[in-house]
């Protein structure tokens, strides 16, 4: 092969080589995974093809259903909207919100303010705290409820507490948080609009609770205006009467709930005649006022919320107590559910206005006493007995707030009041005194009696020759009966007042952390039936002490004329007692165990420095020499006794 022929070989293969490389394909970009397997789904052939088109018509029904839904969502809203505007009429506009709270705050108390029922959902009293160093909430919004009713221009019964109502300022800024002190006072409203048909601009009328707070004040007033409702309000029962529920679920506050002949949870009452009445503290109760009531009070054992008719709009009332709570939070623990319906005629007074006050706060008898409304009435001072209402209204309360104003520790000042007491009864004391000392002074000669007649056929022997005796004596086995009787009122006046007084709440005494409650010492790893589960020193110290005095008084007045199994039941008392007051306000075991310690001392006092028992001995020997006189009842007897024996 020559030279020419090796050339031109070599230059067709160059030839060739450049021509690949020129006109050779661009590299392929890279993939998505999902693409690469479409790549590969689509090597497969006819099959891959055939799955990619089920798949597609998958999710074109995916879409279509989707579609569906959403136009059938719509349609029932639509329906729904429609409906809610049939049946709520001209409110059917505030039937839908979101719910807001407005804050209202005096020096008393703070009250929370809900726009759905536009009512009073909450209320703290700042000067008080619940036993357990807790605020003090005398309900809380799911605790409660506060509306009223009525027919709308669809026939449909409508309830204020569905619909949000829209807040009003009076005079003030705009803004959730007020705040009142001193002798002003602030304005607030919410209002609950009504407007006309297919318009939500076009306000017809509506229904307003204007609250007024003054600074210093537990109470409050609240005006319910009814303004041109004319066309979409109809009346419940006609002549212009709507009903109104408030309810309450109260929360206990207290350590013990253990109440003393009243003072427990229940609804009090003051009716259109004037009269005061409550229902059934102990066991639920329900009681219907078809003449209606001026004011009423959900009431616990120290602080109470009554609402007043203070134009006397409420036409009747059904009012109802339940002791078993469906507690809106296990976490706390509620005593009772109060209820009351309400028939309130909105047109009694005048610009269609419903004239109320709320008082929310403590149940100190000087407070409510200032209202002139009977309020001080649900405070237990024994209003049914004329006697013991007397005593504490006039003589124990105004002596227990003077003290106070001496800023003495309330331990002390029932020491004061014990002392004060005992020396306005020492007269009293004196003469029962003096008669077991005329009683001890016969005692010989009475036990001669009783040898003399031993029999049980010579009692009525017996009986008459100790009578004799004492006639003779001049001495009048009952004289120390009657001293006993005049100071029982004021011993029951005093169980009355302390497990009532508010002003004994939270205060310290020794070992006592509070006396409106009971003291323990010591807790107990079970509960003793009727007793409990501690150990109240108090009154373990009251019932030793009148175990003491019951045992001395056995010893001076023991004549052998008791009757059997008297000493007994008098030993048993203080048993009782101790297991009476274990539950009870410390205050008023330590008021019975200073009261048996004085009179102890009285009995000292009289017996060493004042009574002489020589002299009554020999003053009863005088008058047994003297010519007994028979009383004209005697005198007229016997003279019968004579008459008949002359006749016979």
């Amino acid at each position: 092969m020559n030279k020419n022929t090796v050339l031109g070989l070599l230059l067709i293969f160059g030839l060739m080589i450049g021509y690949s490389l020129w006109f050779a394909p661009e590299p392929p970009e890279k993939q998505p995974d999902s693409e690469k397997t479409e790549q590969v789904q689509d090597s497969d052939g006819e099959s891959g093809q055939a799955n990619r088109q089920q798949e597609k018509e998958i999710e074109e029904e995916k879409r279509t259903a989707e579609q569906s839904e959403r136009a059938e969502q719509t349609r029932t809203e639509k329906a729904q909207d429609q409906e809610i505007k049939a049946k709520k009429g001209s409110f059917s506009h505030a039937s839908q919100g979101e719910e807001k709270f407005f804050y209202i705050e005096n020096e008393v108390f703070k009250i929370k303010v809900a726009n759905e029922g536009g009512r009073i959902a909450q209320v703290e009293l700042k000067n008080f705290q619940t036993y357990d160093s807790l605020p003090l909430y005398l309900f809380t919004p799911d605790s409660s409820e506060f509306n009223f009713q009525f027919y709308n221009d669809a026939d449909q019964l409508i309830s204020t507490g569905d619909y949000y109502f829209e807040p009003v300022w009076y005079g003030s800024r705009e803004t959730s948080k007020m705040k009142v002190t001193g002798e002003d006072s602030l304005t607030f409203g919410m209002r609950l609009y009504a407007y006309h048909p297919d318009s939500i601009n076009d306000k017809a009328g509506y229904v307003e609770y204007v609250y007024t707070i003054r600074g210093d004040k537990y109470m409050l007033d609240m005006d319910v205006k009814f303004e041109r409702l004319e066309d979409a309000m109809r009346s419940v029962y006609g002549n212009n009467v709507v009903d109104l529920t408030w309810k309450a679920h109260l929360r206990q506050q207290e350590k013990s709930q253990k109440s003393v002949m009243g003072g427990g949870s229940t609804i009090f009452y003051r009716d259109k005649v004037g009269d005061v009445d409550d229902l059934n503290e102990r066991d639920d109760d329900q009681e219907t006022i078809s003449t209606g009531v001026e004011w009423l009070s959900f009431k616990q054992r120290f602080f109470n919320s009554m609402l007043w008719s203070k134009d006397n709009s409420i036409e009747s009332a059904d009012l109802e107590t339940v002791t078993q709570v469906e507690e809106p939070d296990p976490s706390l623990h509620y005593l009772k559910t109060m209820k009351a319906e309400l028939s309130i005629n909105y047109k009694s007074a005048r610009d269609n206005t419903a004239q109320f006050a709320f008082y929310f706060g403590p149940n100190e008898y000087p407070r409510l006493n200032k209202y002139d409304l009977d309020m001080e009435q649900m405070i237990p001072l024994g209003w049914g007995f004329f006697l013991l209402n007397w005593i504490n209204r006039f003589a124990v309360i105004p002596v227990f707030n003077y003290l106070e104003g001496f800023n003495f520790n309330y331990g002390i000042i029932i020491l004061i009041l014990t002392i004060l007491l005992k020396l306005l009864l020492f007269p009293i004391a004196y003469k029962t005194y003096m008669s077991s000392a005329k009683m001890r002074v016969l005692k010989p000669e009475i036990e001669e009696i009783n040898k003399k007649y031993p029999k049980k056929d010579e009692a009525m022997k017996k009986q008459q020759a100790t009578m004799a005796l004492y006639k003779k004596a001049g001495v009048n086995p009952m004289a120390g009966c009657l001293p006993m009787l005049l100071q029982l009122p004021i011993l029951i006046a005093m169980f009355r007042f302390f497990p009532s007084s508010i002003e004994l709440r939270g205060e310290s005494f020794l070992w006592a952390s509070d006396l409106s409650t009971y003291d323990s010492i010591l807790s107990l790893p079970f509960s003793i039936p009727f007793y409990g589960d501690h150990v109240s020193l108090f009154t373990l110290l009251m019932a030793i002490s009148t175990v003491l005095y019951t045992w001395v008084n056995q010893q001076n007045m023991n004549t052998g004329q008791q009757m059997p199994g008297m000493k007994t039941m008098m030993y048993f008392m203080p048993v009782m007692l101790l297991f009476i007051f274990n539950n009870y306000a410390s205050g008023l075991s330590y008021y019975y165990f200073l009261a048996n310690v004085i009179t102890f001392i009285q009995m000292i006092v009289i017996r060493k420095f004042i009574v002489d028992e020589d002299a009554i001995r020999a003053k009863i020997q005088a008058n047994k020499k003297k010519p007994v006189k028979k009383s004209k009842f005697q005198q007229r007897l016997e003279e019968a006794q004579k008459q008949q024996k002359k006749k016979k």
